[in-house]
């Protein structure tokens, strides 16, 4: 005789047809190969689901050769017949997403399962004018080292999702299939932004009547179809079973709570912003894969402890091909900071861990990471968000030994030399999370699964 009451019998039938929920984040400061990642996971999800971030962010996945550059579109679109989701907590540049679509479209690349949330907020033109002239005025008062700037992408999205918060004048992607809605909002926007413009030093040239007809003519071309309740559609899949794979943008150390505050983007980027990017609760996560790169990088302004100005940079820089995917700019580069990247995986409850680039430490005689920081005449092997604090770290090191073999054609971590073994094994141990996936290239086949 069954015993259990209505709610563990509804509990237990709810479980039956639940699926499962991954999700990719970056540990680093952004740039950490989240793409490839995504793209190789995609396979075997239903849904691959964008939940932070805009066009700011930029992913980069090579298939048989080809490399795309996805910045707004979830990686997984290139499986075909899979849903690519762009969840609410994304601000969305609708002409940069009509480019993007175009552009896959014209590689032959199927786009019929985008998906956009209607709750998803625009970004729009003057978004990127007042980022553009709030980093120019926080460049002119920084100093010669550029220290005060954030070094923004000068995308809008920091301008966009503050409007968010604001709640006076946003406009989300519904708005731009509702026309009143879309006037009045943009009309009102202008009415505030157009001071705040000028009080920074440049007129707003935003035309009202313009600005609505470019706004229709970007809406006609993503199609009002696409623009869904995505937290509907995201919780039916589930409860048909499916699984869904969520993708970060950006990285930890980027995260607007727990990054390096100022200089960080404006969303959360860690495991914790699945639920408010996109209305699924993180607690159905059954798997966080943290991605970090065997060394370090970042873009623009902010503390790098361990960053490296001579030939060893340069070295990593171009057999990584360190530069921008949004910008071109190139990435600082420096020794593997594992204080950090420990921090970031216990922030997002990291299960496993995906190690990229491995291969371009190859032929360094020895390699070196860091292990704890001198602060202040004191070690710490904690990390602080702090960036203040963090400007005065002195990293301290562990040095390892190097490999001369080419890794790239290694497809499992025996095929690995054993210095690459042990650094690998080393990693894992001070962050104390399995490397499950190990890349020594960009394509999909240079990977190595546990």
């Amino acid at each position: 005789m069954n015993t259990a009451g209505p709610q563990q019998n509804l509990s237990d039938a709810r479980a039956a047809k639940t699926g499962v929920c991954s999700c990719v984040v970056g540990l680093q400061w952004g740039d950490e190969g989240k793409g490839k990642i995504v793209d190789l996971l995609a396979g075997e999800h239903d849904a691959v689901v964008r939940f932070n971030g805009g066009a700011n962010a930029g992913h980069s996945v090579v298939v048989a050769g080809s490399r795309y550059a996805l910045h707004l579109i979830p990686s997984g679109i290139l499986y075909p017949g899979k849903l690519a989701v762009i969840g609410n907590g994304v601000v969305v540049d609708p002409w940069k997403l009509v480019e993007e679509m175009d552009g896959l479209a014209g590689r032959g690349v199927d786009i019929s399962g985008l998906v956009v949330s209607d709750r998803a907020h625009v970004v729009l033109p003057y978004h990127k004018q007042e980022d553009a002239l709030r980093e120019d005025l926080l460049n002119r008062g920084s100093d010669a080292d550029g220290a005060g700037n954030i070094g923004t992408t000068r995308r809008g999205i920091g301008p966009a999702y503050a409007d968010k918060c604001q709640r006076a004048g946003a406009v989300r992607m519904g708005d731009l299939f509702r026309d009143e809605a879309l006037a009045e909002r943009i009309g009102l926007a202008l009415s505030i932004k157009k001071p705040m413009l000028d009080g920074l030093g440049a007129s707003s040239d935003n035309d009202a009547s313009a600005l609505i007809r470019s706004c229709k003519d970007a809406a006609r071309r993503i199609g009002a179809a696409r623009v869904r309740d995505t937290t509907r559609l995201l919780h039916d899949t589930l409860d048909a079973g499916k699984r869904v794979l969520f993708e970060g943008a950006n990285g930890t150390l980027l995260d607007v709570d727990h990054g390096t505050y100022p200089y960080v983007t404006g969303s959360s980027c860690v495991s914790s912003g699945v639920g408010t990017g996109t209305g699924v609760p993180a607690a159905r996560l059954s798997r966080v894969i943290g991605v970090m790169k065997a060394y370090t990088t970042r873009v623009g302004a902010g503390p790098l402890p361990t960053e490296l100005n001579d030939n060893t940079a340069h070295r990593i820089r171009e057999r990584g091909r360190e530069y921008g995917t949004t910008t071109g700019r190139p990435r600082r580069v420096g020794w593997l900071d594992l204080v950090a990247t420990r921090y970031s995986a216990t922030i997002n409850g990291a299960t496993g861990l995906a190690l990229t680039m491995l291969d371009v430490l190859s032929g360094f005689d020895e390699v070196r990471v860091c292990t704890s920081y001198r602060v202040n005449g004191e070690q710490t092997d904690w990390f602080t968000p702090d960036a203040l604090a963090l400007a005065g770290a002195e990293p301290v090191w562990t040095t390892l030994p190097g490999w001369s073999d080419d890794l790239s054609g290694c497809r499992r971590r025996t095929d690995l030399p054993v210095n690459a073994r042990k650094y690998v094994d080393f990693l894992e141990s001070f962050i104390g999370a399995p490397a499950q996936i190990v890349s020594v290239g960009p394509g999909r086949e240079q990977t190595m699964l546990e």
